[in-house]
């Protein structure tokens, strides 16, 4: 057991200023997150913390981690594209996630009652790991763009030369997180919001 997650069980991840509040994501799914916690130290995975999320690793590799949002807590199974998904409980977060797949809970009793299926499902993503298998990744051409940066790119040309001149890894990013935005003001606004970081050849995270 790793103590930085018991920590954030009981005041948060500390990545907003609701750590240890009520109003926290992760203090509403507290009792379900612990469950998930004990049935992933169950697997004998190796706990660590990632993006201030529990997460449980073989050999050094991801294979689950559990995290909490606004209407649901999950268990996210980072290559659950490659499981069989037996009892139809996966589900794919975006249209845009490849390989991550989440099983998601609003009650602990759901949890319990799928408990054995989670426990199954863990030892079938290890040996899925073991196995050295990996899905094909999408190329970036197969990337929407969207009409915004399209529009973008017919008035600003060199800006378009910038984008295209990224790396495939930089621009999928950016493709991912323009496209993640609903509302297309939102969409202008993150494009205009990150210009000059194209401009300057750096990824959304550099």
């Amino acid at each position: 057991m790793n103590p930085q997650v018991d920590t954030i069980l009981a005041e948060g991840c500390g990545r907003c200023k609701l750590v240890g509040t009520p109003q926290c994501k992760m203090m509403r799914w507290q009792k379900e997150m612990t469950l998930l916690r004990k049935i992933a130290l169950s697997s004998g995975l190796e706990e660590e913390v990632k993006w201030g999320q529990p997460t449980y690793t073989y050999k050094g590799k991801n294979v689950i981690l559990i995290h909490s949002f606004k209407e649901y807590c999950g268990m996210l199974f980072f290559k659950g594209a490659l499981m069989q998904d037996s009892e139809k409980i996966l589900i794919q977060q975006t249209e845009n996630v490849q390989a991550g797949r989440q099983a998601r809970f609003t009650d602990v009793k759901e949890v319990k009652r799928l408990e054995a299926t989670l426990k199954a499902y863990i030892f079938e993503a290890i040996e899925v790991e073991k196995s050295g298998v990996k899905l094909e990744a999408k190329k970036t051409k197969d990337f929407p763009v969207p009409d915004e940066l399209k529009a973008k790119f017919k008035e600003m040309p060199a800006f378009k030369k910038a984008f295209e001149s990224l790396t495939p890894g930089r621009q999928r990013a950016y493709l991912l997180f323009f496209n993640g935005a609903k509302q297309s003001a939102t969409r202008t606004a993150r494009i205009e919001k990150y210009l000059e970081t194209i401009f300057s050849g750096k990824g959304l995270n550099d």
